[in-house]
């Protein structure tokens, strides 16, 4: 597989320089030039399969011609070592429930294949390298769970102070080891910037920096195993006008599933779901894409007003708004909205929604046409005091988080300026 700019303006290079690049030279987000498309033969066959057997048969048609079976195999399955539940909560209206790795968020499934197949190759080349990451709330930990204790890598998560939730933070605060955290003085578009400005810094040229934000095709491109297995774990007779709805924040998730349309998925129509940041439902609206900062918000994950993904959405539709407006609808709804919802689909179907999944459900609910399926992207848990507060009943922790609840937190402050984190990168 070859990849491309989103700019247009570098040269196509293999997957092993794309994971290792981050953005392209031009500034631009890697893509793949082309992707295969899976027969409808091939789709079937995945019915009842677990996630690693569908991602399996994915990431053969993705990856064939850059690694051996073997390999591959080894990735995937050392990767996705969980379930992925499909539940249904209403007649026709489904939670894939993406929240069941070791961090209890979606992210670990791109994560765990990055880090993998990062390792792969840095085995192979005998280097070392420096993953840069910047959260708004569960990427962090997704990264730094999956490259911890890694040998050759260290992970810096760089996450705005006071706008991730304390249990998401102590995800990877706590970790040590390879792992460090540092505290912007800033917003997360803040911390996305100051990711970017690394790797265009001719100061830092001498360091192998590696990106792990969505930007990186190596977490973007195993994202579109879960839509495959959505669609495998639904009654044949509920795959006819089917809607997705995608919690969205960085606009990663969607691209992904946007890519799995291309691939042969028969999805009719995805619906980007985000909270009051809503410069993607703003665009589709009105055809002005207009990024401005971000508004905190009780879905922290999403408070992204400058989404990094919507460029490679652009690039797979040759900037066509109505192409897109085809295949993407736009919904954003508020923090009361998203209280509302918790709270109801609580008392009347038993279902706990943490805040971010409560506005998937909503994109289902209000855009489906006969079967709707939302991605559950975290477990309530790590929202507890937010979902608590509206449920009026406890939520209880999983072993893993509330095991990290327990440790010390080793946190460096920096302020939002490159200077500050070359500070930390070249003491």
């Amino acid at each position: 597989m070859r990849f491309v700019s989103t700019k247009g303006n570098s040269q196509k290079v293999s997957l092993e320089e794309a994971l290792f690049a981050g953005p392209a030279p031009d500034g631009g987000l890697y893509i793949p030039e082309t992707l295969p498309v899976l027969s409808a033969e091939t789709l079937d066959a995945l019915s009842g399969g677990s996630i690693a057997d569908t991602a399996l048969t994915v990431a053969k048609c993705l990856f064939d011609d850059d690694l051996d079976s073997t390999t591959l195999e080894s990735i995937v399955r050392g990767s996705l070592d969980f379930t992925i539940p499909l539940v249904e909560v209403e007649d026709e209206l489904f939670s894939l429930e993406l929240f069941h790795g070791p961090t209890h968020a979606f992210k670990d499934v791109g994560a765990r294949f990055m880090a993998r197949l990062m390792g792969h190759y840095l085995k192979s080349r005998d280097e070392r390298a420096t993953v840069l990451v910047a959260t708004s709330g569960d990427t962090g930990s997704a990264v730094a769970h999956a490259f911890y204790g890694l040998d050759g890598i260290r992970v810096i998560v760089l996450f705005p102070k006071g706008r991730v939730s304390a249990l998401q933070q102590r995800l990877f605060t706590t970790l040590g080891d390879n792992v460090f955290a540092l505290s912007v003085d800033g917003t997360f578009d803040d911390c996305q910037r100051l990711v970017k400005s690394a790797f265009a810094d001719p100061e830092l040229a001498d360091q192998t920096l590696v990106s792990a934000n969505s930007i990186n095709v190596g977490r973007l491109l195993p994202q579109t195993f879960y839509y495959f297995h959505l669609f495998a774990e639904l009654p044949r007779a509920s795959r006819d006008s089917l809607v997705v709805a995608t919690p969205s924040g960085n606009f990663g998730n969607l691209t992904a599933g946007l890519m799995a349309k291309r691939m042969g998925l028969p999805i009719t129509r995805f619906v980007a779901a985000t909270n009051v940041n809503d410069v993607v439902p703003e665009y589709l609206a009105s055809g002005d894409f207009r990024p401005r900062p971000s508004t905190a918000t009780l879905s922290n994950a999403m408070d992204v007003g400058d989404p990094s993904n919507f460029a490679r959405i652009l690039w797979l539709y040759d900037g066509e708004l109505d192409a897109i407006r085809a295949d993407v609808a736009g919904r954003a709804y508020t923090d009361e909205n998203t209280r509302a919802t918790i709270l109801d689909v609580y008392e009347r179907r038993g279902y706990v929604l943490d805040p971010h999944s409560a506005i998937g459900y909503l994109g289902a609910r209000d855009h489906r046409q006969k079967t709707a399926v939302f991605l559950a992207t975290a477990h309530a848990a790590k929202f507890q005091e937010t979902v608590e507060a509206v449920l009026k009943t406890p939520v209880p922790l999983p072993p893993a988080i509330a095991a990290c609840a327990e440790r010390p937190e080793t946190i460096t402050e920096i302020d939002a300026s490159i200077e500050s984190l070359k500070g930390f990168l070249k003491p």
